[in-house]
């Protein structure tokens, strides 16, 4: 399964939960304290939104937008019911 996420790096603290509606579709929202140099956002964004969906670390990958903002991320093999986890989050409930 593959997710449309917005990042915010730098944030006060780590959140997921809202909807951006960007040029490309809705994404999912992720804000990480963690700023944007040497990857450490990146690796923030996989922590934090793995917690948030509740699968392992190492079943999500970025598989596009490494640099930027709008990122796709893939989950291996993903467990029933994380449509509506994502849907939930995107709502911010």
């Amino acid at each position: 399964m593959r997710i449309g996420i917005r990042v915010r790096p730098g944030a006060r603290r780590d959140a997921v939960g809202g909807r951006w509606d960007g040029p490309r579709g809705s994404s999912l929202l992720v804000a990480v304290a963690a700023p944007a140099v040497d990857g450490r956002a990146n690796e923030a964004v996989c922590r934090v939104l793995a917690k948030a969906l509740g699968v392992r670390r190492g079943r999500l990958e970025i598989v596009a937008g490494q640099r930027g903002r709008d990122k796709v991320v893939s989950v291996d093999r993903p467990p029933e019911g994380l449509a509506d986890r994502v849907s939930e989050l995107m709502r911010g409930e």
